[in-house]
């Protein structure tokens, strides 16, 4: 059930909605538990039981880990200094076992239904190569919904019930649901327990404020994805699928447009999903914070996928670079660096095993570990870099501060990033270096932009007027919204009648101008499959 379809948004939302007000204020949750759980049957149907059981075993994990922690505090009044902290020892090591063995099962599950072919036809390929006859079979096996997420999300909670962060919940069916919550399910936003966790057992009475918001998020959601995302996809879709065949302009425009693409799926998925979420007065964490304003590719993914980047630098680079060999090393950089390589290089050796997990977290193919690895090598030489960098602008009296200094590197930033969203879209490196090469190519194929558009994109004139007027709509928000203002106050402090415009017009461009019916081949959410 995609989160743009009438099904969804009118009698499995409305239902919902109608379901949780009509049950008592302390029992709301199990609303959310039934829709959550009839959301995943419908689309998963068995393998519920795969959810079911990831649940199981962390739950049972916590509570045996806030055990061990309760059984230190018990004892560690009765002891001496040096005994708390040979006992804090022992039971650090207990908790990490358990957190290890959980990550083995559920990592396990995920290795098994997600990579397993892709690491079987690499070590087929390296025995063929060897001339070694046994082959690795191949698992006819399909993809649970959201397993991507839900097993970062449950890892996290697991992890911080060792931390002290939350507490264990006690109640299996209450883990359940942060799980498997229905609005974040599909695409995220990957959520923690001590935020997600205690927003969903809070007792949420009717706010018809926060209600009038969740439902701008969704029909901003919806005007995202189906008026700008599905749009753009025609276009995209023709000249990936024969990138062969031009060069030039067409194929700059198609490289362009697919990261708008992506961006308003993406992000047109998290509004709905939030915006769904608000409607029960639930509050879900923001995943983007306009990604193109960026001035370097590191502040781009501080915007970009939020709580994807949060994961990965809490539960990967800070474990890593915290650890005590990797403190050894920092500490020897400091006897034989500067303060700043002393500083930046331990962390670019912590930096590639986020980067590598990113990759190949997006998918089980080459082109995704490339795409983390593209980013990595970029953040690094900009790190390596920037003291020559620094001492460059200084003797040629550059102002780094000033506004066209300022918009030269949110540029530089822009282009950077669609060279990564190409590998990310393409159907392997090779056709991402074909098609970056034929970029510089003079445009040949078809007699002009236009006809291509017609014959091949399956747009018209119209619709990239109306992608062009977007773009400088969303341009205009996001620069509102970086000055610091709320544009869903500012539209709740309009006039009546204003307001309601606000609201009717993109319903009615959604309903009239909406890619979808024949002809269009409505795109799935592009994140669902990972």
């Amino acid at each position: 059930m995609q989160y743009n379809s009438w099904l969804y948004l009118f009698p499995f939302l409305g239902g919902s909605i109608i379901l949780y007000y009509l049950i008592p204020v302390k029992r709301r949750w199990i609303g959310l538990l039934f829709s959550s759980l009839l959301f995943y049957i419908l689309a998963m149907k068995n393998l519920v039981a795969v959810v079911l059981f990831t649940t199981a075993t962390i739950y049972l994990g916590a509570r045996t880990i806030e055990e061990f922690n309760e059984q230190f505090k018990l004892k560690k009044k009765e002891l001496d200094r040096a005994a708390r902290k040979e006992l804090k020892s022992k039971i650090t090591k207990k908790n990490r076992y358990v957190i290890a063995l959980l990550c083995v099962i559920n990592f396990g599950i995920l290795f098994i239904t997600k990579y397993f072919n892709f690491f079987g036809e690499n070590i087929n390929a390296l025995f063929h190569a060897l001339h070694i006859s046994a082959q690795i079979p191949f698992l006819d096996i399909f993809l649970p919904l959201g397993i991507s997420f839900y097993t970062l999300s449950a890892i996290s909670y697991i992890t911080d019930v060792a931390r002290g962060v939350c507490k264990a919940e006690k109640n299996y069916f209450r883990l359940l649901l942060f799980l498997i919550f229905f609005p974040i399910i599909t695409e995220g936003p990957i959520s923690r327990y001590g935020q997600l966790g205690e927003e969903l057992k809070a007792e949420h009475h009717f706010d018809y404020k926060q209600f009038c918001f969740g439902a701008q998020l969704i029909v901003w959601g919806l005007f995202q994805k189906v008026l700008l995302s599905d749009r753009v996809n025609m276009y995209v879709r023709a000249i990936f699928a024969n990138h062969e065949k031009y060069s030039g302009f067409p194929v700059i425009m198609a490289i362009l447009l697919y990261t708008f693409q992506l961006y308003m799926d993406f992000a047109g998925c998290i509004n709905i999903a939030r915006g769904s979420a608000q409607l029960f007065g639930i509050t879900l964490e923001e995943n983007f914070k306009r990604p193109f304003f960026a001035t370097s590719v590191n502040e781009f993914w501080r915007r970009w996928h939020i709580t994807l980047g949060a994961w990965f630098k809490d539960y990967i680079f800070y474990p890593i670079s915290l650890g005590t060999h990797f403190q050894k090393f920092s500490q020897n950089c400091r006897k034989h660096m500067n303060r700043y390589y002393a500083a930046t290089i331990p962390g670019i050796f912590a930096l590639f095993a986020v980067w590598f997990g990113n990759g190949i977290w997006h998918g089980a193919e080459w082109k995704y570990i490339i795409y983390g690895l593209y980013y990595y090598v970029i953040m690094v030489l900009g790190m390596l870099l920037e003291p020559a960098f620094v001492s460059f602008c200084s003797k040629l009296n550059i102002d780094r501060n000033a506004s066209w200094y300022h918009t030269m590197q949110v540029v530089r930033t822009f282009i950077l990033v669609n060279i990564g969203m190409l590998i990310f879209r393409s159907k392997d490196i090779k056709t991402a270096i074909t098609m970056l090469g034929s970029v510089f190519q003079p445009w040949h194929g078809k007699s002009n932009f236009w006809q291509l558009a017609f014959n091949r994109g399956g747009l018209f004139k119209l619709d990239f007027l109306l992608i062009a007027f977007s773009v400088i709509l969303l341009y205009f928000i996001g620069k509102k919204q970086e000055n610091g203002h709320s544009i869903r106050e500012l539209i709740l402090a309009q006039p009546l009648p204003i307001r309601w415009a606000i609201y009717i017009i993109p319903i009615v461009l959604i309903i009239i101008a909406g890619a979808y019916g024949p002809g269009w081949g409505v795109a799935d959410f592009i994140y669902a499959k990972f």
